[in-house]
C-alpha cells in the first residue's frame, strides 16, 4: 500500500486537463512508461476494468457488468511524455467505444495460444476508481461497503490499483509472490510515485530521461559504488603488479 500525497495529485490533475486527458488516462501512461523502463519491452498491453454503465439501460440496473479491456500501446524512449499521454488516450477511447465487445468473446475470436500459468494478452491490470461513500441509501435501502477481502493469490502477475480520495490517491499493488518479492514492490512504488513527479515536472520530457530513483535511493548507489582509494587498483595496475 502507498499514498499520492494531495499536492501531486492536484499537479496530476492539472496536467491531465492541460494534456486533454482524463487523470486516469495520465496514470495508465505513468504505469506504462513504468513498465517500458522495467522491462525494456516497447509493446505494453494492460488490462483494465470497465464499468459497462455507459448507456441509460444499465445505469439503474443491479448486478456486476464489468468488462475487461485490452490496453495496448507502443513505447520507445523517445517519445515525449506528451506523445505518450496521446497515444494512450488514442487507444484508450478506441477501447471504450468497442467496450460491449466482451474479453470472453475476444479470446474466443482471436484464439492467442494459451497458458494455464498466465492470463491471455496481459498479465499487467490497472485500475482507478474514485471513493465511494461508506454509508449510502436509495429507495428505502441503506448499505455499507465493507473492506475488500483477501483473495489470498494474486489473479495476475502484477496488479496496479488506485483510488481517488479527497486526500489523494491510495495506491496498492497486488503481484506474484514467485516472481517478485516484496522488497522488489516497494521499490517498484517508490520508482512509479518518483516518475509521476517527473512527468509533472516536464511533459516535455523523453520517457527513457524520466527519474526513476528517489534521492535516497541515488545516494546508496553512489555509495555502494565509491572506492577505498588504494584498496582497489584498476586493470592496469592489476596487470602491472602480474608483469
Amino acid at each position: 500500500d502507498f499514498q499520492l500525497d494531495a499536492d501531486l495529485t492536484q499537479a496530476l490533475n492539472s496536467l491531465s486537463r492541460q494534456q486533454g486527458v482524463t487523470l486516469y488516462m495520465t496514470l495508465l501512461t505513468a504505469f506504462k512508461a513504468l513498465l517500458y523502463r522495467y522491462t525494456g519491452q516497447s509493446d505494453i498491453i494492460v488490462g483494465s476494468p470497465f464499468a459497462n454503465r455507459n448507456a441509460t439501460d444499465t445505469e439503474q440496473l443491479i448486478g456486476f457488468l464489468v468488462n475487461t479491456l485490452v490496453l495496448r500501446t507502443q513505447v520507445t524512449g523517445e517519445l515525449k511524455v506528451r506523445e505518450l499521454l496521446n497515444r494512450v488516450r488514442k487507444v484508450t477511447s478506441g477501447a471504450y467505444a468497442n467496450s460491449n465487445l466482451p474479453f470472453e468473446q475476444l479470446i474466443q475470436e482471436l484464439q492467442p495460444e494459451r497458458d494455464l500459468s498466465y492470463s491471455p494478452f496481459f498479465q499487467a491490470m490497472f485500475a482507478l476508481q474514485k471513493q465511494l461513500p461508506s454509508t449510502q441509501s436509495a429507495a428505502g435501502l441503506s448499505w455499507e461497503i465493507g473492506a475488500a477481502g483477501d483473495l489470498g493469490c494474486s489473479m495476475f502477475d502484477l496488479t496496479l490499483d488506485l483510488v481517488e480520495t479527497s486526500t489523494g490517491i491510495e495506491g496498492h499493488f497486488e503481484y506474484n509472490s514467485d516472481l517478485f518479492d516484496r522488497d522488489t514492490i516497494v521499490r517498484m512504488a517508490s520508482n512509479w510515485q518518483t516518475l509521476l513527479a517527473g512527468i509533472v515536472a516536464n511533459p516535455e520530457q523523453t520517457i527513457d530521461r524520466l527519474p526513476l530513483l528517489a534521492e535516497a535511493e541515488k545516494q546508496a548507489l553512489i555509495d555502494w559504488n565509491q572506492t577505498a582509494g588504494s584498496q582497489y587498483k584498476g586493470i592496469q595496475q592489476l596487470f602491472e603488479a602480474q608483469a
